[in-house]
């Protein structure tokens, strides 16, 4: 009788389906701890659960598989933050995301509002030469379209903080510098506003009782929820800064 030969481990689509699978899942938590991680640089992984909709215990076995790989440190009960070389890989995917929203609008005409799921999408599959490629036609932004810097191919980034729009005084003019892009329906009452990256503004009022912010866009008077104005990131006119000194 001949003997069986052992099966070997499968290296077909289905094995290849996988490894793409456990790439994308590291990708999308060093993307995550890099957009969680505050001052000291440390996320909980409760926070970082709730941000990638995932249990706690996937969380903590996938955070210990990545910590094995050097591209975080996590001490229990203190959190987790990136290593320098998982540093590095968030700043390559967050490049990647940002490159292809700007291409997608710049070049296939989308509108962005529907940039953000599709450069989710497409940041896992794309190869870096096709990015580079991108980048190159379109004459090496700077932001994505909602503002966001894009990091450099060398992995560096200027991260400005600019304050939400509801921090702005009454009678204060400021310019638009960055909108959440985490939400489509959000931004498509954005463009209805003609709140984008550049636009100048008037504070008008500040309606008390947290109620709306009145601003003054385009020759035209607008209101705003506080919670809509706190996803508009903006920086005081030069005039102005001065006046609050």
């Amino acid at each position: 009788m001949t003997p069986k030969r052992k099966s070997q481990p499968s290296s077909g689509p289905a094995s290849a389906a996988g490894s793409r699978s456990r790439s994308r899942a590291v990708e999308d938590y060093l993307k995550a701890i890099r957009h969680l991680q505050g001052s000291d640089g440390s996320v909980s992984t409760s926070e970082l659960a709730q941000e990638l909709q995932r249990s706690p215990a996937s969380v903590t076995n996938m955070v210990k598989s990545l910590a094995e790989r050097g591209l975080v440190e996590h001490e229990p009960y203190y959190g987790v933050r990136l290593s320098e070389a998982g540093e590095r890989e968030a700043l390559r995917i967050i490049r990647r995301h940002r490159v292809l929203e700007a291409y997608l609008i710049e070049q296939l005409g989308y509108s962005w509002d529907r940039v953000h799921g599709e450069a989710e999408r497409l940041e896992h599959a794309a190869s870096d030469e096709l990015i580079e490629r991108m980048a190159t036609a379109l004459g090496h932004p700077e932001a994505d379209p909602h503002g966001s810097p894009i990091p450099t191919r060398e992995g560096r980034l200027d991260e400005r903080r600019y304050p939400p729009l509801s921090r702005i005084k009454k009678g204060m003019r400021a310019t638009v510098r960055e909108v959440s892009d985490s939400d489509e329906e959000r931004l498509r009452y954005l463009a209805e506003l003609k709140l984008y990256p550049g636009t100048e503004l008037e504070v008008l009022a500040h309606e008390p009782f947290e109620g709306s912010i009145r601003i003054r866009v385009a020759g035209e008077d607008r209101s705003l929820s506080p919670s809509l104005a706190e996803s508009v990131k903006v920086e005081p006119q030069a005039s102005d800064k001065e006046s609050e000194s």
